[in-house]
Formats: structure tokens, C-alpha cells, sequence
């Protein structure tokens, strides 16, 4: 039978697959199920730093409507901040506790405040790895993008200095020079890159004229980014990378690893079609490296990337030359 084991960030992962930061993995009994459904690696629900802001803004405006104090504010700020950590700090050892797979604490922030120390803690509470989810959306017109890239350079090099623990850089591809960007956010120290984040989509409805959210889920069809990147990069850069967005079954689990990419995140499909869908793409690769004679998970990885295809134009070829050339 074909060994499916892998390294990612240097942890040794008994396959590929990894849970993805959702929630799914907001508790220890629903990282348990996942564990028991043969999933690799964990990612636990992010810590948002956005939530943590929010959530003490609100507790602040409280203060001020009912009774002011001025000097409460502070205490409010703290305490809301610091009870949210511990929470997340409780579930990372929690969760540590109770799996033998690796737990990857999760964090998404936009700014280089606060986060080196809140990683240390994470990294004291038992994380065996910690993924940065980092995204400003380029929306200022008066802020251009070497500035936001410096953002994500900051966050990186700042918290893979803070810790000891391997780092990923789960980023969006919605950079100018994006094959540049990842080059330098490897060189940061981190040990793996996510490829790549998924957002809320605003929606508008006609009626009401209120904002709401569309396409919670991702479809498969959203893999094709993903996959082009991998492919292109994955020979490139001193780091190793993981795949995310649009991995619905086996046949996109492979073409991932054939790509590049030394592990994939899923979530979407695990609320589709439930937490078995991990144990069957799982069986099908491994057939599927049967039915090749592929040994072992290295045979595999990076067999059809840029780097070793006969055809490595066709990563890089954006318009269409055959498909549509010949229909008015």
C-alpha cells in the first residue's frame, strides 16, 4: 500500500489533508471528529483580531451610554481582549490534549500590534504550528500596494522572530506582482504559505437594498486559481505550500499535490458532504498512487509543477487561443 504521509512546515503529517480554519474546528469534540475522520493536520478556528477590537468597542460603548467612566475604558479594552485570548488559549491546549495529530493555531489580523505576544502564548498553550491569515483589501486609492505589502512583511517578520514554532502565511492572490510578494514573504522565516484565502462576498438584495453575504461555500470550480499558483511557484521558493479553496473531492486533492503543494485545506466539502468525504478522497488517493506505482507521497508532489512539466507555457498563458478564436 502507498505511503500518503507528508511534511508540511516540518511537521510529519500522516497525509495531506488538513482541516482548514472554520467551524469546524471551533471546539475540541468537533476537532476530535475530524481527527477520527483521518484528517492530517487541524487548523483551529481563527482568532480575529477585528472581533477582539469590535467586541471591546461594544463593551465600551456600553460604558459611555449607561455611565460614563472614563477610566474604565481601559479596563474594558483589557479585559475583553484578554478573555478572548483565553479562550483561544484553552482551546489550544484542550485540543492538543486530545489529538495525536499536529493543531495549528489560527490568527487573523490586520495590523503588527499585538500579535507577537499573542503567538508566544499561543505557542506556550501547545500549538505545534501557527497560521497568520493576513488580508487588507487594496480599497484606498491614496494608499498604494508596496504599503500593504509592507504590512504582511511586518506582521511575518515580526512573529516568526516572537516564536519557535513553524509559521504559515495563509495570503490572497490579490497582488500586483504576486509571484514577488511570495518570494518575499518566504524569505520572512516563515516555513509555509497558503494558497489561497477565501473571503466574504457581499451580496445585495433588490428588494430590501441591504448587504448580505453570498457564496459561503467555495465551488470547485474556484481551484483553478489556486492551481496555476502552486504549480507555478511551488519550485520556487524556500518554503513549503499548502493548497486551499475548491479541494471538493480526490481528483482536486491530486492535481494539488501534482502541482506542488505538500498539503491541502478543506472546509467547504466537509459541510457539504460531511466529514466522511476526508476518509474517501483519503482511499482514492491512495489507489490512485497504486494504480501509478507511486511509493510514496514525494513521488508525487511536484510531478506536474512548473518546474518539471514539458509544457510549462501552458502555467502562464492567460488568454484563451483555441476555445474561442473560432466562434462569433
Amino acid at each position: 500500500m502507498a505511503d500518503i504521509s507528508t511534511t508540511y512546515m516540518g511537521m510529519k503529517l500522516k497525509n495531506p489533508i488538513v482541516a482548514a480554519s472554520s467551524g469546524m474546528t471551533e471546539s475540541v469534540a468537533k476537532v476530535r471528529k475530524l481527527a477520527e475522520a483521518g484528517a492530517g493536520a487541524v487548523v483551529l478556528k481563527s482568532l480575529f483580531e477585528e472581533q477582539i477590537r469590535n467586541e471591546s468597542g461594544y463593551e465600551i460603548s456600553r460604558n459611555e451610554q449607561n455611565y460614563y467612566y472614563g477610566q474604565a475604558e481601559d479596563y474594558i479594552r483589557s479585559y475583553t481582549r484578554g478573555n478572548d485570548i483565553r479562550q483561544y488559549l484553552d482551546l489550544i491546549s484542550a485540543s492538543r490534549d486530545a489529538l495525536d495529530i499536529p493543531v495549528i493555531a489560527s490568527i487573523n489580523c490586520v495590523s503588527s500590534s499585538e500579535w507577537t505576544e499573542f503567538a508566544a502564548q499561543m505557542q506556550r498553550a501547545g500549538a505545534d504550528a501557527l497560521e497568520l491569515n493576513l488580508f487588507i483589501l487594496p480599497s484606498d486609492p491614496l494608499r498604494d500596494g508596496g504599503e500593504n505589502e509592507r504590512v504582511y512583511l511586518d506582521v511575518l517578520e515580526k512573529v516568526t522572530k516572537a516564536v519557535s514554532i513553524p509559521v504559515a502565511a495563509k495570503i490572497s492572490h490579490y497582488f500586483s506582482g504576486l509571484a514577488n510578494v511570495v518570494q518575499k514573504i518566504a524569505a520572512t522565516g516563515v516555513g509555509g504559505i497558503v494558497m489561497f484565502n477565501r473571503f466574504y462576498s457581499p451580496d445585495i438584495d433588490i428588494d430590501t437594498f441591504e448587504i448580505k453575504s453570498s457564496n459561503v461555500f467555495s465551488t470547485p470550480e474556484e481551484m483553478a486559481i489556486s492551481l496555476r499558483w502552486v504549480a507555478m511557484l511551488s519550485s520556487r521558493i524556500s518554503c513549503d505550500i499548502a493548497a486551499s479553496t475548491g479541494i471538493h473531492d480526490s481528483t482536486a486533492l491530486i492535481k494539488q499535490l501534482l502541482a506542488g503543494a505538500k498539503a491541502a485545506q478543506v472546509a467547504s466539502v466537509l459541510y457539504r458532504k460531511g466529514l466522511g468525504s476526508i476518509t474517501a478522497m483519503l482511499g482514492e488517493l491512495e489507489a490512485y498512487m497504486d494504480r501509478h506505482g507511486f511509493e510514496n507521497l514525494d513521488s508525487v508532489i511536484g510531478r506536474a509543477s512548473l518546474g518539471k512539466s514539458d509544457n510549462p507555457a501552458a502555467y502562464e498563458r492567460v488568454q484563451f487561443m483555441k476555445y474561442f478564436s473560432g466562434i462569433s
